[in-house]
């Protein structure tokens, strides 16, 4: 097969869900309303956190960097998806590719870190109560952030570079609905064993060891909370860390499913579906996750919400009271 150098490609064609040809426009609702209902759940937990002093907590600091990634996590993608489902345009281009690609695996990555963090965090929580204050400091939670930010931006470099020096096959068609890295490395001819390579020595540190890290972390966690006597204590105990847990079992599930299974051609059919539930379904849940399963936020959300009825149901009918000037009832 003839083979040509990465500088002759100049645009990848995104195939997308092709295996659905009829149902492109209900597809880009869905995704749409997915992507506006993640983008609304996420800000307004980075808001209602951010104007309120009493969620002013390591726990909250650390779900505001979590929102925050969870609303560049889907614009990374969906809007370049929604563009091929409505306007039919699958083509982008060569650089526009690597920088997509770049930034979904500094996304990745960086929610590995994040929640190892908060994993961590809930430890300190219920395994050290009475050192939680002095122990996760603002200091400390600053520092856990930017490193879990700097080591995304960083550790995706290499892996990007190799790919942007590869050479492809004849073919320029991407088996997925982004330029996702498996699905590049099946079309590179140079790149891809290098990729591996360092995967191998890599994927131990920077992959496994967070995992690891928040799986001993569990295991102190749960074996605490079996240690307290009442099952209210029990209880009131397991809801601080319920939420966060529920998270961790979906992204890794997802995540695992689709990169430490063999990859080959035939499998990118696989991982886009898997590919989507972490994409869409994860930053869409992880609002209600935490804003139902967490009392306090919960509350100030309602509070908030409330907030915000009256507010602009008092506008209405100040508005209405102007352009009609008469007596019109409350609108409730």
């Amino acid at each position: 097969m003839e083979k040509r150098n990465h500088s002759e490609v100049t645009e990848f064609v995104i195939l997308g869900f092709f295996e659905f040809p009829d149902m492109q426009l209900l597809l880009f609702l869905v995704f749409l309303i997915i992507y506006l209902m993640s983008v609304t759940g996420n800000l307004l937990i980075i808001i209602t956190v951010c104007s309120n002093s009493h969620l002013h907590s390591p726990m909250f600091f650390f779900l505001t960097n979590l929102s925050f990634l969870e609303i560049c996590y889907v614009s990374v993608t969906v809007p370049k998806l929604l563009t091929m489902l409505i306007a039919q345009d699958n083509t982008i281009s060569f650089m526009q590719c690597m920088i997509q690609m770049y930034l979904f695996m500094v996304c990745t990555d960086n929610e590995i870190y994040l929640l190892t963090a908060m994993a961590y965090d809930r430890y300190v929580a219920i395994c050290k109560p009475l050192h939680y204050t002095i122990i996760m400091n603002k200091n400390i939670c600053f520092l856990l952030a930017i490193a879990s930010w700097t080591i995304s931006f960083l550790n995706s470099v290499p892996h990007v570079t190799l790919i942007s020096q590869s050479s492809f096959f004849s073919s320029n068609e991407i088996n997925h609905f982004f330029c996702d890295i498996a699905a590049l490395m099946t079309l590179s001819c140079s790149g891809a064993s290098v990729i591996e390579t360092i995967n191998y020595f890599e994927a131990p540190l920077l992959a496994f060891a967070p995992f690891i890290l928040t799986i001993i972390s569990y295991v102190f966690i749960i074996s605490a909370i079996l240690k307290i006597q009442s099952a209210k204590g029990r209880q009131k105990a397991f809801s601080t860390c319920s939420s966060h847990l529920t998270v961790v079992l979906l992204f890794y599930g997802t995540t695992f499913g689709v990169y430490l299974r063999p990859q080959s051609p035939y499998s990118m059919d696989l991982n886009k579906l898997l590919t989507v539930v972490y994409i869409t379904a994860i930053p869409l849940f992880n609002p209600l996750i935490y804003s139902l399963r967490n009392k306090e936020l919960k509350g100030t959300l309602w509070k908030a919400t409330r907030r915000a009825e009256n507010y602009f149901s008092s506008r209405i009918n100040k508005i209405l009271h102007t352009v009609f000037d008469s007596n019109i009832s409350t609108i409730n």
